[in-house]
């Protein structure tokens, strides 16, 4: 009988004391917060962590020392705010300088802070890696994780971020309603979505469609360059086949060049550089403009999501406040056993069953560059996606409104 091959344990390095420092970054989402409590309750597992502080308005609040005591909130209060949307430490949108990284560490050296996580999508994985490289440099031992999340669903190494799926679902059932709407009196309407570079979530927009002349009847997405042409002619095919026409527009659409169509008319950019491109209603208006003054369809209007999408109460997905929960607190089990810094990716495994991991992967990895949607989500058309999308967003976002229809039958004239 063969023996049972052997190998040695390696002896484990004992964790890193000290305090720890959470904050929020981007833009709000409607389960950020269970990240944030995710990471504190199981920060509170812990021996080696001995203060927990949350920084209000990110690394703002780091640079001001506006610190709050999260280690000294109830369990009671800690998961009301987790069942709440947006950032309940106040979120900032700003790319360090180098004089602000040297005075972030002498901070974090002040507070005797050795765990950080920061939640935010690529440009706050992007600030996260920073502020690593940094510490690498002045050799400050202590652990650094990027907490992700992004209602566009484009950070690299992930299947889907959190916040994706209940924005994603409130998307759908906006569309729900606009249908029915645009049904009792027909014309043409137009919503624009968030979205800058990926159309993960305008592409949401299809699961409203429960009938066969459901709409969103046309999707367009970054990923497919925009034709305003074919735009004119694809709503007049449809308004001719249904009587009306329900759009699903991502703010992010851009031309054969690759500019963003809002580009155009916007010119303000926050600290990363990125064009302003929520905020505004100027791509639906342009939009609507154009079919009025080529088409002689009478009824036409147009509608920014916005803001809306990101902390609407009461739409949370079931299975995106799980998972957020759980990024938070493997980050905080990767920085306390796994003595290395990163970002924690939600992966999916293969098969036609909804099953996921949790993998750790390296800052860069998803810091900064965004991914785009698949092009087999993508119809060859570009103005619509495939049941390749549909197949992988429905668990993401999980059960919709039931809606109900007439069957319509004719009762004869007398």
């Amino acid at each position: 009988m063969a023996k049972k091959k052997t190998t040695k344990s390696k002896k484990s390095l004992p964790a890193v004391e000290g305090n720890m420092l959470i904050a929020q970054s981007g833009g709000p989402t409607v389960v950020i917060n269970q990240s944030l409590v995710g990471a504190v309750l199981e920060a509170k597992k812990h021996a080696s962590i001995k203060k927990i502080y949350g920084a209000l308005h990110g690394i703002q609040g780091i640079l001001d020392e506006d610190f709050i005591d999260l280690g000294r909130e109830s369990v009671k209060t800690l998961e009301a705010v987790a069942e709440t949307p947006s950032s309940a430490l106040g979120s900032v949108r700003k790319k360090p300088t180098a004089a602000d990284c040297a005075a972030i560490f002498d901070v974090l050296k002040k507070y005797n802070i050795r765990y950080f996580f920061y939640i935010g999508g690529n440009d706050s994985a992007e600030t996260t890696h920073i502020i690593n490289e940094e510490a690498r440099k002045a050799k400050f031992e202590f652990r650094c994780f990027h907490i992700c999340k992004t209602i566009d669903n484009d950070l690299r190494q992930n299947d889907h971020t959190p916040g994706f799926g209940s924005a994603a679902k409130f998307v759908a059932s906006a569309f729900m309603g606009d249908n029915l709407d645009n049904r009792a009196l027909k014309g043409v309407k137009i919503n624009v979505i968030m979205g800058r570079h990926a159309g993960f979530l305008t592409g949401a927009a299809a699961l409203a469609r429960i009938y066969e002349d459901d709409g969103p009847h046309l999707i367009y997405l970054p990923e497919h360059a925009f034709s305003m042409a074919q735009f004119v002619r694809d709503v007049k095919r449809v308004y001719k086949e249904h009587g009306r026409c329900v759009v699903a527009v991502s703010e992010g659409i851009s031309d054969s060049k690759g500019t963003a169509i809002l580009a155009k008319l916007s010119k303000e950019v926050d600290s990363h550089g990125n064009v302003q491109l929520s905020g505004t209603g100027a791509l639906g208006d342009l939009l609507a403009n154009e079919i009025k003054a080529k088409t002689k369809i009478d009824r036409v209007r147009a509608d920014t999501f916005g803001y809306l999408q990101r902390s609407f109460p009461g739409i949370a997905s079931k299975v995106d406040q799980q998972e957020a929960r759980e990024v938070g607190r493997q980050c905080v089990l990767c920085a306390v056993k796994s003595h290395k810094d990163g970002s924690v990716a939600i992966k999916r495994k293969p098969g036609k069953a909804y099953k996921i991991y949790y993998e750790r992967v390296a800052l860069r990895s998803v810091a900064k560059e965004t991914r785009h949607m698949p092009a087999k989500f993508i119809n060859k058309d570009g103005n619509d996606v495939t049941k390749a999308f549909l197949e992988y967003v429905k668990p993401i976002v999980g059960p919709l409104p039931a809606i109900g229809r007439f069957k319509g039958v004719p009762v004869k004239k007398k």
